[in-house]
């Protein structure tokens, strides 16, 4: 399970070099920094001041490595009971040409803050309304002032959501062929979404 770097990244990656090997674990915390709190141009022109390269080279290593954390702790919950491996994470970067030393301190980076990365995922994810319960109802008009005869089915549910430990409830009403139309679109949403191209879509939405 190898993470895709597009040719952006790689190039903002590739400025890791030019701050040195030792400038990793300072990249790490302003990047974990950034995640947290959002940018923070004063840190990048302290480190930059501090590492003695230009701010730019700072900023764009920072932005590859909050990329490559953040989505390879992503692929920790992409499958169940399964994580990206050091072997996995270590061929993900083979492709950047980094020293030996540079690839260690990376993977070392990763290996010891994939787990407060994903509790910052977590706590960014939005919280919608998941469901708790439905109930429905069939009417059906046989006659009216204007047609004495007629056959009018109605589908009026109830639908109980929870949000934020609370609950609330959604009255909807249709006829039985848009249900219909609605459920055989439902239906074919499910089928395309067990196709690999879906799958990675949505992977890489998370």
């Amino acid at each position: 399970m190898l993470l895709v770097l597009s040719a952006e990244h790689r190039a903002h990656l590739g400025c890791l070099p030019r701050a040195g090997g030792a400038a990793i674990g300072e990249l790490g915390r302003l990047a974990l920094e950034q995640l947290r709190r959002g940018a923070a141009p004063r840190a990048c022109e302290t480190a930059a001041r501090k590492l003695n390269v230009g701010v730019d080279t700072i900023q764009h290593g920072v932005e590859g490595l909050m990329y490559l954390l953040t989505e390879s702790s992503k692929l920790m919950a992409s499958i169940p009971f399964r994580k990206i491996s050091e072997v996995d994470f270590q061929d993900s970067i083979h492709v950047l040409g980094f020293s030996d030393e540079l690839n260690k301190s990376l993977l070392q980076l990763y290996l010891d803050n994939r787990k407060e990365i994903r509790s910052i995922l977590g706590e960014l994810v939005p919280r919608l309304p998941s469901y708790h319960s439905l109930e429905w109802r069939l009417d059906v008009q046989l006659a009216s002032r204007s047609l004495r005869q007629q056959i009018k089915p109605a589908v009026t549910m109830k639908l109980h959501l929870n949000q934020n430990e609370d609950q609330t409830a959604q009255v909807l009403q249709t006829d039985p062929a848009t249900l219909l139309h609605l459920i055989q679109q439902l239906e074919q949403a499910l089928g395309e979404m067990k196709m690999n191209h879906c799958r990675r879509i949505v992977r890489n939405m998370k």
